[in-house]
């Protein structure tokens, strides 16, 4: 583990978790994986044992780089890369990937998502050094989830044969399905959820983004030697809006020649909702995930996130998200949670800055 890096994703708005995850907290800076600390927070201490924090880097939002900085003050602000405008995951992992390579060419990135949860932590770190280890041997490698149900939210992974213990050869990537295709997959067995973690050397990912993605190529270059005379942020600035708008599965990952899956089974999450929040969430006796001090009168399932100067109050309703904060109250029926992000889409519209 000498040369992996931790790449840490976190430029996302968790916007079907307002009203608490806002512009300048989004759900990253929020604990919401049922414990006291944020979901960046624990994304970087779980891979601590393995990756110190001056090997781990952060690629956010300029507006969020205080903010992250403050909540991670041991890894070296000089590590946190601040993208001026989102362009989703292919140019945030390459621009990673080519900072690092400017000091160690064959160092292993580790890219995660600032904002996963992952129950066994002893499981997952086994994972990850098996997928550090094949990555080291060229692999690019992604981590599988076994479905429980016929999800249509994520992505999925066709396995095919064994290259080593526990590493398989990936077969293809495919879209988000339809209800009837989740369930033929789930039927079908050699299918797995993409958790959307990625393992690969870091020149190995650069080859395949020069083949596959020039432009984004041909920008990096340019990064490389502006870094060289300390004009690398300036350029960044005025250029990263024009890079190629795509995810590092379609624009890398669905193209590539040798891409490995190692089946991770430690409870993992992508806390994509409040539903989520819940399920993470210690409950009571009836169901109830809440403050100690709210009152459930013939309600059951709930799940309450309230000041603490409140006593939220439920009389006969079951399975509601009640989100309150000083300027916002959210209730939705939870298996609604995901269309949270609606509201979102009509501030916006509204112009309503205050409360995005």
């Amino acid at each position: 583990m000498s040369n992996a890096y931790a790449v840490v994703m976190a430029g996302g708005a968790g916007t079907r978790f307002w009203p608490l995850s806002r512009g300048l907290t989004p759900k990253q800076l929020l604990p919401l994986g049922g414990q006291n600390e944020s979901l960046i927070r624990a994304t970087v201490r779980r891979v601590a044992a393995l990756i110190p924090p001056e090997r781990v880097l952060i690629v956010t939002s300029e507006a969020l780089v205080d903010a992250i900085a403050k909540e991670l003050p041991e890894v070296p602000r000089e590590n946190i890369l601040a993208e001026p405008t989102g362009r989703n995951t292919a140019p945030c992992v390459a621009w990673a990937a080519a900072t690092i390579a400017r000091k160690d060419p064959t160092g292993v990135l580790v890219v995660l998502a600032a904002d996963h949860h992952m129950a066994d932590e002893a499981a997952y770190l086994e994972v990850v050094r098996r997928a550090v280890a094949a990555a080291a041997g060229g692999e690019m490698v992604t981590v599988g989830i076994k479905p429980t149900r016929p999800e249509t939210g994520y992505g999925y992974l066709e396995v095919g044969e064994a290259i080593s213990d526990g590493v398989m050869r990936a077969k293809r990537f495919v879209e988000k399905p339809d209800l009837a295709r989740a369930t033929d997959f789930l039927r079908a067995g050699n299918y797995l959820w993409n958790s959307g973690q990625f393992f690969f050397r870091a020149d190995a990912v650069l080859e395949a983004v020069a083949k596959h993605l020039p432009e984004l190529s041909a920008a990096l270059k340019q990064y490389d030697d502006a870094a060289a005379k300390g004009e690398e942020a300036s350029l960044v600035k005025k250029t990263y809006g024009s890079l190629p708008n795509i995810s590092i599965d379609h624009g890398i990952m669905e193209k590539a020649e040798r891409v490995a899956v190692i089946h991770g089974d430690f409870g993992w999450s992508d806390v994509g909702s409040w539903t989520t929040a819940y399920e993470l969430a210690p409950k009571d006796a009836t169901g109830n995930a809440a403050p100690a001090d709210s009152v459930f009168v013939d309600a059951t399932n709930n799940y309450v996130k309230a000041s603490s100067k409140k006593v939220v109050a439920i009389i006969g309703m079951h399975d509601l998200v009640v989100v309150d904060t000083e300027d916002a109250l959210l209730i939705v029926p939870r298996e609604r949670a995901q269309d949270v992000r609606e509201i979102v889409a009509v501030l916006k519209a509204r112009n309503d800055i205050s409360r995005l």
